[in-house]
């Protein structure tokens, strides 16, 4: 029984790495980066933060890390240039 739900479970997480990686597609899409971009969200930094996302849900830590740290410094140094 407890295979069986660790089996649940990684398939579960399989569906939201899909789903990540499917968003990542999204945002690759030229229409996608235009709309992001008349809303002023810059479509490179959110890429990478989904990238980030990704590499944490497959458990990839440094990587996603490395992702969501450097997103966050290119959000934070575009909100104090105002």
């Amino acid at each position: 029984m407890l295979s069986r739900a660790m089996s649940q479970h990684h398939g579960s997480v399989a569906a939201v790495a899909r789903l990540l990686r499917d968003i990542e597609a999204l945002l690759k899409h030229p229409s996608v980066t235009v709309e992001l971009g008349h809303r002023g969200v810059n479509a490179s930094i959110t890429l990478l933060a989904v990238q980030g996302l990704t590499a944490y849900v497959e458990g990839n830590r440094r990587q996603a890390l490395d992702d969501l740290a450097t997103a966050t410094e290119e959000i934070r140094t575009r909100l104090e240039r105002g």
